[in-house]
């Protein structure tokens, strides 16, 4: 594997053996299996401040000056030798976790990486995701790669308490409207997100979204994590809390998706609006969902109808024995189930659950942790179940 340039900038320092066995063991770990897929954050370091951010997780949310954790060639390596890695269909995010990909420093390491996988034909799904300044240049980068599914999300919010949102959110705004002007090869989302009641889902913040929606091949809205790390760095900054309690998943309240939907209601002048990153994803590059979300059919009464038939064309329920066959050999413990929403096992944490969806196309759940009806993948606050109770 040749190693690409960097041009004139000098490249990041990469630190030392012992610098990195003094992080969190989930830091120095650079491949993480999400959703949307498998992760690579081989850059930590981050100045922008968003007081919401996951780097509180991880303990370095103070570490404001980039640094590798190996050189791009090695994540590379390291990516595609990844016992849960498949080419031309595991999906990939790349530095999603600790720091945002398009600072100046940080965006020539992922254009190198970028220019490694497509160098070896890979079709994969390609995730970046952002809220900093992209140039006219950038995309030109960004469409030079012809085998790679690229998708640049835009993360846009208009929170206007700098001290939750230090990063003037016009700087995302005109990034989406300039990677819109220029997409070739990639597509643009506008991932309106975190939306938090009282801060930023005003009939003017919604309005705003419309807009921005015309400048995006689709639009994705979600809410705030908002876990325990989280909620202690707003009580030491005085921050309102936004929530009570926190939660392992993330919280987008019943009543606020209803406003805006409500809000939204039959505008055909709005982009295409998901409640899935990977259904976003997916129309943007004109396919089925990767995740197989048509199995939860409640969560597809908002996606265009061409966008359903397509879903459901390529969904299929996956044989029993397949199924537990791989799913025996990852690990699960207990019955194994396929019905019709989901593949429902036992025994498994995140990772491998991801392996076998990405593999079926279809939803993969934990018997021990539901996904409840509309609240499919959502914390419980702000929810009731069906019999008008708290959600469990």
């Amino acid at each position: 594997m040749s190693t690409p340039t960097l041009g004139t900038r000098r490249a990041l320092p990469i630190l030392s053996p012992g610098q990195v066995s003094g992080m969190r063991q989930e830091l120095a770990d650079v491949i993480e299996y999400r959703k949307s897929g498998l992760s690579l954050n081989w850059i930590v370091g981050c100045p922008l401040d968003c007081g919401y951010c996951v780097r509180h997780l991880f303990e370095n949310f103070e570490m404001k000056v980039p640094r590798r954790l190996l050189s791009d060639e090695d994540a590379v390596i390291r990516l595609i030798g990844h016992r849960y890695f498949r080419p031309h269909k595991t999906p990939i995010q790349l530095l999603n976790r600790a720091t945002d990909p398009m600072l100046p420093a940080v965006k020539p390491h992922l254009f190198n990486v970028l220019r490694l996988l497509d160098g070896q034909g890979l079709t994969n799904h390609v995730l970046v995701i952002t809220r900093w300044r992209v140039t006219p240049e950038d995309c030109a980068v960004l469409n030079s790669f012809t085998h790679l599914r690229l998708t640049v999300l835009v993360t846009h919010s208009h929170i206007q308490d700098e001290r939750i949102e230090p990063v003037d959110s016009t700087i995302a705004a005109t990034s989406l409207r300039t990677l819109y002007q220029h997409a070739d090869r990639y597509r643009t989302i506008l991932y309106w997100r975190p939306i938090v009641p009282g801060l930023n889902d005003s009939a003017a913040d919604i309005e705003r979204a419309h807009d921005l929606s015309q400048h995006a091949h689709a639009t994705v809205f979600t809410g705030l994590f908002f876990r325990d790390e989280i909620a202690a760095y707003y009580q030491a900054h005085g921050l309102a809390m936004p929530y009570q309690d926190t939660a392992r998943r993330k919280i987008l309240p019943a009543a606020a998706e209803q406003r805006i939907l409500a809000a939204i209601g039959q505008d055909a002048s709005w982009g295409a609006l998901f409640r899935k990153t990977s259904c976003g994803v997916a129309y943007a590059h004109g396919e089925a969902d990767y995740n197989g979300h048509y199995g939860i059919r409640e969560l597809c009464d908002i996606c265009p109808p061409q966008q359903i038939a397509k879903c459901q064309a390529a969904w299929v329920k996956p044989d029993l024995t397949a199924v537990t066959q791989e799913a025996r050999g990852l690990g699960a413990s207990g019955p194994i189930e396929v019905n019709d929403r989901a593949i429902v096992v036992e025994g498994l944490d995140e990772p491998p659950r991801y392996y076998l969806q990405h593999g079926f196309g279809y939803q993969c759940h934990d018997r021990a942790k539901p996904h409840h009806h509309r609240q499919h993948g959502r914390a419980p606050i702000g929810w009731t179940a069906e019999n008008g109770t708290p959600a469990a």
